[in-house]
C-alpha cells in the first residue's frame, strides 16, 4: 500500500521556521514535491526533487526561502521553510509521482500525503 505521511506542521510567529517531514512507503518514485493549499484558493506548486536528489526546482514564491531534500536510507522527504511569512498559512500536500521527471502541476502527480497545516502568525 503506497503511503505518504506528513509530519512537522504547526503553529510559529513571523520570521520564524519549520521543516516537514513526508515519509514514503509501498513503492518507489521518481520525484517527490511539496504543495500548498490556502483557504478559498487553488493549490499552489511550492517545489520538487528527483528520488536520487540530484535535482530540485522551486516555484518563485518560495526560492530562496524553502528548501527540499530527501533522505534515501529513511525514505522521507524534508520541506525546510525559513522566513516565514503569515500569507505562507496553508496545509501543505507531500506528493510524489510515478512517471519519470519532475512534476510542476497538480495532475502530474499521482500520489498525496493528507497535508499537514501550517500557520504562521504576525
Amino acid at each position: 500500500q503506497v503511503q505518504l505521511v506528513e509530519s512537522g506542521g504547526g503553529l510559529v510567529q513571523a520570521g520564524g521556521s519549520l521543516r516537514l517531514s513526508c515519509a514514503a512507503s509501498g513503492r518507489t518514485f521518481s520525484a517527490y514535491g511539496w504543495f500548498r493549499q490556502a483557504p478559498g484558493k487553488e493549490r499552489e506548486f511550492l517545489g520538487t526533487i528527483t528520488w536520487s536528489g540530484d535535482t530540485t526546482y522551486y516555484a518563485d514564491s518560495v526560492k530562496g526561502r524553502f528548501t527540499i531534500s530527501r533522505d534515501n536510507a529513511k525514505n522521507t522527504v524534508y520541506l525546510q521553510m525559513n522566513s516565514l511569512k503569515p500569507e505562507d498559512t496553508a496545509v501543505y500536500y507531500c506528493v510524489a509521482r510515478s512517471p519519470f521527471g519532475l512534476g510542476y502541476k497538480v495532475h502530474e502527480y499521482n500520489y498525496w500525503g493528507q497535508g499537514t497545516q501550517v500557520t504562521v502568525s504576525s
